[in-house]
């Protein structure tokens, strides 16, 4: 662990998008990935897969994306103490004890989560990615917001709990790092995925300087996502159905989402960036198209302007039809570097 951690030092400090061979731009947008998040190995038959990071690392190497400030998302000596912010201390031992247990990887958590020799690493190194983001956003010279290039992906796991794809909630993790580290009291996550984050929501539950709200098909895995489930009034759930497209989809976020995210004043905005929603997805039964997270992405830098200096960090979740996902996050991260 302790060399890990000294090699992830090394590699965030290099700049660079390990993998890509791209060299770092000088825009306000930075993109933070890496090699071993594909090292994350969950099985052939498996949507949540490495190609998923293949076809974002060709996405994002077209010319447009040129000026992107590129880094590699670090392993670090505080991401233990910063997933304890937002995870069990029983959980976060019950994954360390697994992916030790080398003699019995690849081993699941339930029925669709995969933990791999090289799941470790990528798990620490997405959440390395949400700390560096935080970081830039909030201190960086010339850095405006973040896309955080990662996986496994983090919004379904709970406080005491993994499941649908994820060992540790990064959206949520980030958040909390940023108010613990960074003078951010009021922090919200907006999540646009298909599905619920019910991990978020469960952090986030009795918090009422931390918000929360989602579009999400309903009803649909994980079965959370009511309009009824509040927590303590910084709960924002607006449901969708089988379908749906971007008209109801523009018209929850435009006529009730962010008027909320506006009313809470963020000092910082989290994006838990799914692309499942996108028409034909294996995994989603909604009808977005990739213009519709372009227009997301900039009405949520619109609030995060007015409130909070502009900060975002975004987080990759789902996304499984990968020239859907591809184009969907391209059109995310075009949009994040038009509001920067």
């Amino acid at each position: 662990m302790a060399g890990l951690t000294r090699r992830g030092l090394v590699a965030g400090a290099a700049g660079l998008a390990a993998g890509t061979g791209l060299a770092a731009g000088t825009g306000r947008t930075l993109l933070l990935a890496h090699s071993a998040f594909a090292g994350h190995e969950t099985g052939p038959a498996h949507p949540e897969r490495p190609a998923r990071m293949r076809a974002l690392d060709e996405a994002l190497a077209e010319p447009g994306f040129a000026g992107l400030r590129r880094e590699a998302a670090p392993l670090r000596a505080d991401a233990e103490a910063a997933i304890l912010r937002a995870h069990a201390p029983a959980h976060l031992e019950a994954i360390r004890a697994l992916a030790a247990d080398t003699a019995n990887l690849p081993a699941r958590i339930g029925p669709d989560t995969v933990v791999s020799a090289g799941t470790w690493e990528a798990a620490l190194r997405a959440v390395g990615a949400g700390l560096r983001a935080v970081e830039a956003v909030c201190g960086d010279a010339g850095v405006r917001n973040a896309f955080c290039q990662v996986r496994p992906p983090g919004h379904h796991a709970e406080r005491s709990r993994a499941m649908g794809f994820c060992l540790f909630d990064t959206a949520a993790v980030a958040a909390l790092h940023a108010r613990a580290r960074h003078g951010a009291r009021r922090v919200a996550v907006v999540d646009f995925d298909v599905h619920h984050g019910n991990g978020t929501q469960d952090i986030f539950w009795s918090d009422p300087d931390l918000f929360y709200a989602s579009t999400h098909r309903m009803p649909w895995f994980p079965g959370t996502g009511a309009a009824s489930e509040r927590g303590v009034g910084n709960i924002w759930n607006a449901p969708l159905r089988a379908g749906d497209g971007a008209a109801p989809f523009r018209a929850a976020w435009a006529g009730h989402l962010l008027p909320a995210l506006d009313a809470f004043a963020p000092d910082l905005v989290v994006i838990s960036a799914g692309f499942d929603a996108h028409e034909g997805d294996p995994l989603g039964g909604l009808s977005l198209q990739a213009a519709d997270f372009g227009w997301i992405t900039g009405a949520i830098a619109e609030v995060a302007a007015r409130r909070c200096g502009g900060r975002i960090v975004s987080v990759l979740e789902g996304g499984y039809r990968l020239d859907a996902l591809a184009a969907s996050a391209a059109a995310h991260v075009r949009a994040l570097m038009e509001a920067a």
